[in-house]
């Protein structure tokens, strides 16, 4: 499902700005993309502490989409995310984190 949503998200870049809201995006720049990053992440935030599952499904669901946005701008594939992802699996957080640092 993730990767064909990609796939049509990236596909939108060729779209008409006035009849595709992810052209839209696009046409106004990463800034503007970046930043329906951050407010997707924040109502996902408000929506969980609030403790409503509806609304955390939904903002989820908004948030990876503008995510895939911002990674198709940026010329990041999702196979690069999984990967990295892969790469983490069965390494303590506390021990990849430290790793960034230095």
């Amino acid at each position: 499902m993730l990767d064909r949503l990609f796939d049509l998200v990236e596909e939108r870049k060729t779209h008409d700005p006035d009849k595709s809201y992810v052209a839209s995006l696009y046409k106004k720049g990463r800034q503007k993309i970046a930043q329906k990053v951050g407010e997707e992440a924040v109502e996902t935030v408000i929506a969980a502490t609030t403790d409503k599952r509806d609304e955390i499904i939904g903002e989820s669901a908004d948030l990876l989409f503008h995510l895939m946005v911002l990674w198709a701008d940026s010329g990041v594939r999702p196979a690069e995310i999984y990967a990295e992802l892969a790469r983490r699996e069965g390494v303590s957080g506390h021990d990849e984190k430290a790793a960034r640092q230095n």
